[in-house]
């Protein structure tokens, strides 16, 4: 499948496909958070756009569109940066680029995935960009007055991945009690015992190799007895970089 960015002349956006790095991440201890399988999922699952100029905004508690005060790093043209046009403490960043998916696929919009960023909050949005000729807007809305906020060149400001339309909604969710299904009611109190067991090994000596301080089992893809769970498990997202550039109109 085809995921287009349509690009006009003088558009140069910086999207490629999302690392399933985090600076905080990295800086827990051993880097421990790493072995969280779906936190590392989540983070590449994806493509991030990033800022085209460093910058700084404050917002100053109003609800009016002059409520933000934006500075642009020194060089940078004032169009390179966001801009406040909703009001209400809302910070947007124009994105240079038409998106063209098959038909039937959205785009999700959002903030990088596990990157929280101290005084403002992405917002996130569903596209219909199997037909929309438009261009959109990524927004992120001030959560605390009277402070700056900064992005860095390149710091990624908005995160996307495709959707199939109507695939929410075709579930049927419900609940039922888990001894209606015997063999995973088996799975799950046979990881329940050994997730006690080494819990308790873990609290009664700490072992020297990080590598023996987590268990594993979701990580390979299999349950507490080793049994795989799906033969398409994955540890890893390879997402593609978007290829070409601006293709000249024929003369």
């Amino acid at each position: 499948m085809e995921l287009v960015c349509f690009l006009h002349d003088g558009w140069n956006p910086d999207i490629r496909p999302s690392s399933s790095r985090r600076e905080w991440m990295d800086e827990t201890p051993e880097a421990f958070a790493y072995r969280c399988l779906p936190l590392n999922i989540a983070n590449a699952h994806g493509w991030e756009i990033g800022a085209a100029a460093g910058f700084a905004a404050r917002w100053n508690g109003g609800v009016g569109v002059d409520s933000i005060e934006i500075r642009t790093e020194s060089g940078a043209p004032n169009h390179r940066g966001p801009v406040s046009l909703f009001g209400q403490g809302v910070l947007t960043f124009h994105i240079e680029g038409i998106f063209r998916t098959p038909p039937g696929w959205n785009l999700w919009v959002g903030g990088p995935p596990n990157a929280a960023k101290d005084g403002i909050a992405p917002l996130s949005g569903v596209i219909e960009t199997d037909w929309s000729p438009f261009t959109f807007t990524m927004n992120w809305r001030f959560t605390r007055a009277g402070e700056w906020i900064t992005f860095s060149r390149g710091e990624p400001f908005a995160f996307f991945f495709p959707v199939q339309r109507g695939s929410v909604e075709a579930f049927k969710p419900r609940f039922a009690a888990l001894e209606n299904d015997p063999e995973l009611a088996n799975q799950f109190a046979d990881w329940n015992v050994s997730r006690t067991a080494f819990h308790q090994s873990m609290a009664d000596a700490q072992p020297a190799d990080p590598s023996s301080k987590w268990q594993k089992f979701y990580y390979r893809g299999a349950d507490a007895a080793g049994c795989e769970g799906t033969a398409d498990h994955q540890t890893k997202l390879r997402v593609k970089p978007f290829a070409g550039g601006i293709v000249e109109p024929p003369t």
